[in-house]
């Protein structure tokens, strides 16, 4: 992921609040980019996040872009958890974790994930 300048505070780091946007950036290549190559069109119909958790581990600077690692830590019926690691110049910066619940943006209620989804979701679960 890249590090845009505007992603700078005032003493040169990305600022705390801008991990959850490069998180975002490479949950969304995942369910959108990343599930429709694969055919699958549903994860489209709505996702929300229930909870966010970050561990800052040490200041990111801008400069080259980031690696952020993620993976499924947990799949339940009707949320599933997206765990991720960011490495800036390969040192580990930030663990986090969002707690996705799928949702029906048009009849705004949660709903159960389906098999496709899951079927999907799957071979990134953590062993």
């Amino acid at each position: 992921m890249a590090v845009r300048w505007s992603d700078m505070d005032a003493y040169g780091h990305v600022n705390n609040a801008r991990f959850l946007t490069l998180y975002e950036e490479a949950r969304v290549a995942m369910f959108f980019v990343g599930a429709r190559a694969q055919g699958l069109t549903s994860f489209e119909e709505g996702i929300v996040i229930s909870r966010h958790e970050i561990d800052y581990l040490r200041p990111v600077d801008y400069g080259e872009a980031v690696r952020i690692d993620l993976w499924i830590s947990e799949l339940r019926a009707a949320s599933f958890t997206v765990s991720y690691e960011l490495f800036d110049e390969g040192v580990l910066a930030s663990r986090a974790k969002s707690v996705c619940v799928p949702y029906n943006l048009e009849k705004q209620f949660p709903r159960r994930l389906t098999e496709a989804e899951r079927d999907f979701l799957k071979p990134y679960l953590e062993a």
